[in-house]
């Protein structure tokens, strides 16, 4: 095991075991919900994973070490401390040796959860290629990362702030698969729909089990987007978040946030302008990809 690797007692049994396990990102808990409603989000999706039948594994960096598997204090503490760093992979080596704290985002969860040697991964929407990349260069770290851990990310598509469809010309030229199950279109986080079709679609949790199996059996190193889309009475039509980002991003710019800030940022204003929709849409989507992970990861136990 790795020597900055924490791994929580009953995490650790269940990997020893064989057990199904599935790692959880904090920089939702952190960053990406106001308190108390991170808190019971992150609670209770660690309660539908427990329901079916895995082990949860909520991932973040407290005091320099990479914890893998959260105490009911641990998970409170990142939920309301103001000091913890939006922790991505390069963050990682200066917040250990400076005994630190960060939430971890979908990039740093999945390579420390591949230390570990958890394979499925639970988050709300991946990151991607922003629009205006063509001359900001913004693209996330999520999407490098994808080519290096071996772990199934499952998500509500990418997020819709993004350019999602050169997000998914990204990953098919890095080689990631692209799974969305029960649709044939690929889903946009708050919405069911984004207006380009998935690669691939699957019906059921096993079949996704086997596409995985059969990636790393075969030496194909990297990871896979499980594509989860929103329930249909919980989304919000993309037409209408659409013109609601467009807002949010013109007030980014106007404001100078930048790189790492804007996700944040973007993601606030959005909930504000929707009057609360968005921030009910994202609890329901993640609880939604958690059971879907759950059923992932006892697949691939079995």
């Amino acid at each position: 095991m790795n020597q900055y690797l924490d791994i929580a007692p009953e995490v650790a049994a269940a990997l020893r075991d064989g057990k199904p396990v599935v790692a959880l990102e904090s920089t939702i808990v952190a960053h990406g919900m106001p308190f108390p409603q991170n808190l019971e989000t992150a609670q209770g999706v660690e309660g539908i994973i427990r329901d079916g039948a895995a082990v949860p594994a909520t991932i973040a960096i407290l005091d320099g070490r990479l914890k893998v598997g959260l105490s009911p204090e641990e998970l409170q503490r990142v939920a309301q401390s103001p000091d913890m760093v939006k922790a991505s992979i390069r963050d990682m080596p200066v917040l250990v040796a400076s005994a630190g704290n960060g939430a971890t985002t979908v990039a740093s969860t999945m390579r420390i959860a591949a230390m570990a040697g958890i394979h499925v991964f639970v988050t709300g929407g991946i990151g991607g290629v922003h629009r205006g990349a063509q001359k900001s260069f913004d693209i996330s770290a999520d999407l490098e990362e994808m080519t290096e851990s071996n772990v199934a990310a499952v998500c509500a598509g990418a997020k819709s702030i993004l350019d999602i469809g050169l997000t998914l010309e990204y990953l098919e030229t890095a080689g990631v698969p692209v799974i969305t199950v029960g649709s044939e279109t690929f889903p946009a986080f708050y919405s069911r729909e984004s207006g380009h079709k998935s690669p691939f679609t699957v019906a059921t949790a096993e079949q996704v089990a086997a596409i995985a199996r059969a990636k790393w059996e075969m030496g194909l190193r990297g990871g896979m987007v499980i594509a989860n889309p929103i329930p249909p009475a919980d989304e919000i039509p993309a037409a209408e978040i659409d013109r609601q980002i467009q807002g949010a991003l013109i007030e980014a710019d106007t404001l100078g946030y930048r790189g790492k800030t804007v996700t944040p940022f973007l993601l606030k204003h959005v909930a504000t302008l929707t009057e609360g929709r968005s921030l009910t849409a994202n609890i329901a989507l993640v609880r939604n990809n958690a059971r879907l992970g759950a059923a992932i990861a006892v697949a691939l136990a079995g």
